[in-house]
Formats: structure tokens, C-alpha cells, sequence
């Protein structure tokens, strides 16, 4: 086996660790996996129009749009107005309480702290490249698989 394909199998084997942990941890706050997908986005993005959601989560306008009212009335979101257009909406996240944040992830951030306190500077300066330069590519295959399965062909484009 070469290194890449080495490299290869062991990647797979993290994606689905890291797969499976956040089913946990969404499982953790009574969430499901598109939920989590959503708040995830609009914890790192900040507050979005549902149609920007939608397009960054792959969803349908109608499905975000329920998905927003689901996770409104369970007080994930909130909505309010589009600095840029006041007669457009935007949804925000709502932080988990620390209780809720402690049952989900901190078993995780324990153990990854853990995990990056063994790499040096340098090393982690690579690690962040890594994800630096892996998650657009992601997005992209995401794209790809997407627009593939829709009949669309693949065309390379990236998802926003």
C-alpha cells in the first residue's frame, strides 16, 4: 500500500469518527443532523437570510424555511431584520446554555485539546493549513456530488 493510499484509509477512518460524533453530539442537544448543520453555519457565518442558509446547507428554501421554524421554536434561532434590507429577514444562532454546550461537546474539546497540545507550533501551523485548504475542497466534492445527483453533470463548482 503507498503512502497515499495509506494517508487515504486513515482520513476515512476520521471522517467517520468525526461523522459519528457529531450524530452524538446532536443526539446530545436534541437535534438532528440538519439542524446541526444549520446552527454550525450560522455560528461561523453569522446571521444569514433562510435563502442563504438554504444555499449553503444544500437545502430546499421550503425545507430551511422549516427547519428555521422548527429550531425558532425550540429556541436554537431567532430572527430578525437584514442590516441591508430592513423588509428582509435574517435568522441567527442562539448559544446552547453551558450545560448544553458541556453535554456536547466537551468530551470532544477535552480530548482534541489533548490531541493538539501533543503537536508543536509548527505542526499545528500545518494542521490548520490542512483544514485551510480541505474544507473548501470538501465543499466542492459536496457541490459536485449535488449537482451530479440532480442530473446536472459535475462542475466542479464550489459550494458557497
Amino acid at each position: 500500500m503507498s503512502d497515499q493510499e495509506r494517508v487515504y484509509r486513515v482520513y476515512r477512518a476520521h471522517l467517520t469518527a468525526a461523522a459519528l460524533y457529531g450524530q452524538s453530539a446532536t443526539e446530545a442537544l436534541g437535534q438532528n443532523p440538519s439542524d446541526a448543520y444549520a446552527l454550525s453555519t450560522l455560528e461561523l457565518a453569522g446571521p444569514l437570510t433562510t435563502g442563504m442558509l438554504a444555499e449553503r446547507i444544500g437545502l430546499s428554501q421550503s425545507a430551511t424555511t422549516r427547519l428555521v421554524d422548527r429550531l425558532e421554536r425550540a429556541g436554537w434561532v431567532r430572527r430578525g431584520h437584514y442590516s441591508a434590507d430592513r423588509r428582509r429577514v435574517v435568522v441567527e444562532a442562539v448559544s446552547p446554555t453551558p450545560e448544553q454546550e458541556e453535554a456536547a461537546f466537551g468530551a470532544a474539546h477535552r480530548r482534541m485539546a489533548a490531541v493538539f497540545d501533543r503537536f508543536s507550533t509548527e505542526e499545528l501551523r500545518v494542521l490548520y493549513r490542512y483544514f485551510e485548504l480541505a474544507t473548501p475542497a470538501l465543499r466542492e466534492a459536496t457541490a459536485e456530488i449535488r449537482s451530479a445527483a440532480r442530473g446536472g453533470g459535475t462542475t466542479g463548482a464550489g459550494a458557497p
